[in-house]
Order: C-alpha cells, then sequence, then structure tokens
C-alpha cells in the first residue's frame, strides 16, 4: 500500500475509504447523557463532507463499570447515535467506525460510584486512586462487554469498530508492567487479554453473518518508561502477535505516567511517532495496513510518510478540526487554503472539568456545526456589496477582514504595525510557542485571494472614522489591547512581556532584545497561562539567571487544561529557573525584589536586575471611547485567546451583513 496518494481511496476488509487519512476517536463533551448525540452526527458528517477517509467515533465504554468522564458516550446508549453518524456519512463515502474501550484504573469513580478495574492494584499517576484487582469473572464481562459492544456496532450499521488499546485503556495497563504485576496466566502472557478481546470482538462483528467489517487497534507501542513500561520492542512483539487478528493498526504512545505525550501541545514537533510507526510497519510488512499518528497536521509530511513505506493511512485528527476540509483543498490542488492548526490544545483538549466543547481557536465553529451560529464563515451570494474599514490587523481584524469579503463586501484594513498580526506575532515569539505564527500567513494568502486592500504602518486616527462615517463606509474595530496597571513599584527597569517580545522581534533574538543591566530577571506571572512559562524559559535559554514569581502551587497552573503543565515544569528545571511559588510581587528596591508568601504574608528578598511583567492587559479602546456606536471585537473589548477575537470577527461581520 505505500507510496499511494494520501487522497486516494484505500480498501480496508473489503471496504473502500475515499482517502487515506483518519479522524480519529477523541473527546468532545459532544455527549446528551451518554449518548451519541446530534451534535455529534454534525461535527463527523461535516469532517466526512470535506474528505476524510475514515472516521472513528469517540470512545465508547463496553461495560457499566467504566464511566470515565462525565459526559463518556457508552456503548449501550449510543446505537441511535451510531445509526444517525452513519447515515450523515454514507453520501460523502466515509468509513465510520465506532471507538470501544475501557479506562480501567486511569477512569474516575465520581460518576459509577463503585470501584475502578485495573489489572493490579497500582495507584493511577494522576488520580492516585488504586482500582480493584479483577479477578476472573470481572475479566470475563469485560471481554463479553467488548464483545456486546461490537454487536451493537454493527446493528447500527457501523462499518467496523477500533478498540482502544493505547491512552486510557484497561487493555494498555494488561500489556504494561507499570500496572499489571499479576502472578496469574494474564501477568505471564501479558498480551492475553488482548487477544481475548480482539478474538471476541471478531465474532460479534460477524455474528450478522457479514464477514467484512473492519476491527482497528489503537495500540501504545512506547510508554515512554523503558525501566517497567511497554518498550518499543514489546510494541513491536505484541503488533506481530495480534496481526492477523486486525484490519488496521494505529501506533500511539504514552502511559498513565505521560498522558500528555499522546496528544501533546505545540513544543513537540508535528509527526513526533514516526519513528516508532515506521518500526512497527517494518516489522509487520504488508501483513496489516499502519496509521502514522501523531501531531500530523502537514498533507506533505503526511504524502511523504506514504512515500517512504513508514505507513499506509495518516490520522490527522486536530487539523481536521481545525480545516475540515482539508482533504479537499488537497485534491484541489489549493493546500495553501487549509487554516493551519497550531496544535495548541486550547481548545482540542476537553478532557477536563469545567466540560469545554471540543474546537479549535481559529475555527470556532467546530463542534457547534448545529447552532449554524452567526459567526459561520460560508461564501453567501446575492447580497449587497458595501464598504467596510477595520481597524487593527490582529487575529479579530484579520478575520472580520476575510468573512466580509467572502460575504462580498469591499474591505479595507489598517493596521498601524509594519505588518499584520498584532499580538499573535508576539504570542509566537514566545520561546516554545512559535507554532502560534503559523496563522498569520494564512491569514495574509486569504485577504489577498479575497481582494482585501491592507494597509499597514497607518494608524487610524478619530478624524478618519468621522470621514468613513459621512461616506457611508462601515467601520469595526479590533484595535487591540495595552499593558494593565502593575501592583507594585520598582526601580530597575520592568518591560511588559509584549513589549519584551516586541523586542525580540525587532532585535532579531532574545540575547539581543536583553541588553538590560546584568544579573537576575524576574518573571512576574500573575496569570499562570504559557506566557509567563515561555518567557522564564526564552529568557533562561539567552544565558540569564531567572526567577518566576507566581501565587500558585505550581507554575504554569493554567497550562493543566493543555497538556503542557507537567513538560513546562520539566523543562523550567532543567534550564534552572527558580520558581518562587506562592509568592506575590509587593516591590522591587535597590536590585532586590520583596515577595510576599499569598498565605502567611511573610515577606523575603531576593535579587532582581529586570523584571518581566506578565500580568494582565486592558482593552486599548481610546478609538471606541470616541465612537461608542462602533462594533468592536478581539482584545478591545477585553483580552483573551484567539478563539474569542475570530469568534467575536465572524459574529460582528454576520451582524454587518444583516444591517447592510
Amino acid at each position: 500500500m505505500s507510496g499511494a496518494s494520501l487522497v486516494r481511496p484505500v480498501v480496508l476488509r473489503g471496504r473502500t475509504a475515499p482517502s487515506r487519512v483518519l479522524f480519529g476517536p477523541h473527546e468532545t463533551n459532544l455527549a446528551r447523557d451518554r449518548e451519541i448525540s446530534d451534535r455529534h452526527v454534525a461535527y463527523y458528517a461535516r469532517r466526512a463532507a470535506g474528505g476524510t477517509g475514515v472516521i472513528v467515533t469517540e470512545v465508547a465504554s463496553v461495560h457499566d463499570s467504566d464511566w470515565p468522564y462525565e459526559r463518556a458516550p457508552r456503548a449501550a446508549d449510543a446505537v441511535p447515535g451510531w445509526a444517525a453518524v452513519v447515515d450523515a456519512c454514507r453520501p460523502h463515502g466515509a468509513l465510520v467506525l465506532a471507538g470501544l474501550g475501557h479506562a480501567g484504573g486511569q477512569g474516575s469513580s465520581a460518576y459509577g460510584q463503585q470501584a475502578l478495574w485495573g489489572p493490579s492494584g497500582v495507584a493511577d499517576a494522576a488520580s492516585r486512586e488504586v482500582p480493584m484487582e479483577m479477578e476472573q469473572p470481572e475479566i470475563d464481562e469485560l471481554v463479553s462487554g467488548f464483545s456486546a459492544a461490537a454487536v451493537l456496532a454493527a446493528q447500527a450499521g457501523l462499518d467496523g469498530v477500533e478498540i482502544n488499546a493505547g491512552q486510557h485503556s484497561i487493555l494498555r495497563q494488561f500489556l504494561s508492567g507499570l500496572t499489571n504485576r499479576r502472578a496469574d496466566g494474564y501477568g505471564e502472557d501479558r498480551t492475553r487479554l488482548l487477544r481475548e478481546v480482539l478474538a471476541a470482538v471478531r465474532s460479534g462483528l460477524d455474528r450478522d453473518a457479514t464477514d467484512d467489517r473492519v476491527l482497528g487497534l489503537r495500540l501504545c507501542a512506547d510508554e515512554l518508561a523503558p525501566w517497567a513500561g511497554i518498550t518499543p520492542e514489546q510494541g513491536v512483539a505484541t503488533a506481530l502477535a495480534v496481526a492477523g487478528a486486525i484490519d488496521y493498526l494505529v501506533v500511539v504512545r504514552g502511559s498513565g505516567m505521560s498522558v500528555f505525550a499522546t496528544r501533546p501541545d505545540l513544543h513537540v514537533p508535528p509527526g513526533f511517532n514516526r519513528s516508532i510507526c515506521g518500526t512497527v510497519r517494518s516489522a509487520l510488512g504488508a501483513a496489516v495496513p499502519v496509521v502514522l499518528q501523531g501531531s500530523v497536521v502537514d498533507p506533505a509530511f503526511a504524502q511523504a510518510a506514504l512515500d517512504e513505506g513508514i505507513a499506509d493511512l495518516v490520522e490527522m485528527t486536530r487539523s481536521q478540526i481545525a480545516e475540515p476540509d482539508l482533504v479537499t483543498h488537497v485534491r484541489a490542488g489549493t493546500p495553501e487554503r487549509i487554516r493551519p492548526c497550531t496544535l495548541s490544545n486550547q481548545h482540542s483538549i476537553v478532557r477536563d472539568p469545567r466540560n469545554p466543547i471540543v474546537s479549535d481557536e481559529a475555527e470556532p465553529r467546530a463542534g457547534h456545526e448545529t447552532e449554524d451560529p452567526p459567526g459561520d464563515s460560508r461564501t453567501r451570494t446575492g447580497r449587497a456589496r458595501r464598504s467596510v474599514l477595520v481597524v487593527g490587523g490582529g487575529p479579530g481584524g484579520m478575520e472580520a477582514a476575510r468573512v466580509l469579503a467572502l460575504r462580498g463586501h469591499r474591505v479595507r484594513l489598517m493596521e498601524r504595525a509594519d505588518r499584520l498580526g498584532g499580538a499573535l506575532l508576539l504570542t509566537a515569539a514566545v520561546g516554545g510557542r512559535e507554532r502560534m505564527g503559523v496563522l498569520v500567513p494564512w491569514w495574509e494568502r486569504e485577504l489577498i485571494r479575497l481582494g482585501v486592500e491592507v494597509e499597514t504602518g497607518v494608524e487610524a486616527d478619530v478624524p478618519e472614522l468621522d470621514a468613513a462615517e459621512r461616506a457611508g463606509t462601515g467601520v469595526l474595530l479590533a484595535t487591540g489591547s495595552r499593558p494593565g496597571p502593575r501592583p507594585y513599584m520598582s526601580d530597575v527597569p520592568v518591560l511588559s512581556a509584549a513589549d519584551f517580545e516586541a523586542g525580540v522581534l525587532a532585535a532579531g533574538s532574545a540575547e539581543a532584545a536583553l541588553d538590560l543591566p546584568a544579573g537576575v530577571v524576574v518573571v512576574h506571572d500573575p496569570i499562570g497561562d504559557w506566557t509567563g512559562v515561555g518567557v522564564a524559559e526564552q529568557v533562561a535559554a539567552a544565558g540569564r539567571r531567572v526567577a518566576i514569581v507566581t501565587r500558585d502551587a505550581v507554575a504554569g497552573v493554567q497550562l493543566s487544561r493543555t497538556g503542557d503543565l507537567v513538560p513546562a515544569n520539566t523543562r523550567l528545571q532543567r534550564a534552572g529557573v527558580v520558581r518562587e511559588l506562592y509568592s506575590l510581587l509587593r516591590g522591587v528596591h535597590g536590585g532586590r525584589a520583596v515577595l510576599e508568601h499569598v498565605w502567611t504574608g511573610e515577606r523575603r528578598e531576593i535579587d532582581c536586575a529586570v523584571v518581566l511583567d506578565c500580568g494582565h492587559r486592558l482593552p486599548e479602546d481610546g478609538l471606541w471611547a470616541a465612537h461608542p456606536d462602533l462594533p468592536r471585537v478581539g482584545d478591545c473589548i477585553a483580552p483573551r485567546t484567539v478563539y474569542e477575537a475570530v469568534l467575536e470577527a465572524r459574529r460582528a461581520a454576520a451582524e454587518f451583513d444583516a444591517v447592510a
């Protein structure tokens, strides 16, 4: 199979998928109770319409002992939803498979109010909860649960199922020496349970006398814990042991000790599983198609993996959340129009007590397909053209200009800086955040394609707005933000994070931007997001001594939402950054920063030559104050993320369109 075109059909067990691109299983929080909902249906159908070849639905629990997160689907409740997904995707040709699994000791007892199941009584690294060690009756129930779920999937008309033996999986826990310390047959041969489950699932799929339903397997081939966990060598051995029972294999990595490694954020280079996937593919030969997984976001990279025999199919899940029409654009020869995926995980990782809906910062319609929101950016025709002035060339301004132009209006965009991008350029200048910048050239290309008149290095003023309104031109403000007040006094230089990163861009490096007094650089981080951590890493890499001051128990506490909390603190430790925890910065005097403990009020001092302030920002709303009748979007309403700026830009453009 290797060497075939990414967008050409592929046959799996006699069933033809229209492309070799897979949309993999992931948490969405789209469920209604524990059912596959109408929101799921619209979400998957949109990716099918965009040309994806294989869709694997969100993993459904195969037994009542498993309820891993509040909105986790359950196979027993999923049949009507599965059938609806099949009906919605079938016109587009995509194969639809049910993700099936059991989280075991990585689950939660909060919802089912019963003990977790596991191969051994080993506490989970994250929850610290000890599961009940399964005896033969529970093992038999689990195997029967997988078989019954397969029967239900076949009854729903699905093309097959994918069994999860990767992250959050009891099957991986049985395969691993980290969690399987049994002395019985399931410990002596750790592949035994997986082989029994696959045999039972095949039997369940074939129960309706149809033997062409696809059986896929998501298999962890490296737990990144070589002292006891699954190693690549063991992963290959397991793949060989089960190759005759499956129709395709997805190679993944990670364990309960490294959940962040399965879908890491933008600090990890795309395509990180390429090597191990190639190793497994070489061992299997042509025995079973192998799927490359691991932050694959570039169609050219994906095609190269096929050409070089690394894989037979490629999973591109997050990139299709960001751009549902990815395959369509590749087929049309317009890959430059694919909306890039930043891999920031700010909206695509949703296994979170807040229960956020899966989405993407530059495509907020993702996950909200049933709502047909006012911010829908699809092209509109048959409307009166009108002139519009957009002030500000950050994410909000660029997206507003793009959508207005798509809707047929004549758009002029003014940006006071020398280039477009606004705060997104500064974000991408932070150490480790470079990938955030991939959105800027995409917007620039779209604005050129749509004929938007772009003026950079020009600052709009009140008379300009007055003149535009007198001429009947619509005006939309996207003027960004400015530094907020600082709750401390300092007699050493203080730079905001934005000013520092602007200096990095102007000077070409952090070293050049830090042409400031020698000594310790104190990074003031009252927010706890990626900014403070990234700035601290960047300054340390420039050779300066750094201390990051945070009121929280851990640096970058909000990074738990994107999966980067543990990696970020590991990077800080390796870089030699001193973490001043539970601390408030009260002032800097004579080269000494005064810190106050948030609980006790105890004060102490540390050396400080420069402060880089990563505190809150305020709207840059001077123009709006003079024209409060004008619509505004993004940070000039309230400084937040790209997601809110893009969403508000679409809504404002749609409202303008309705008025026009």
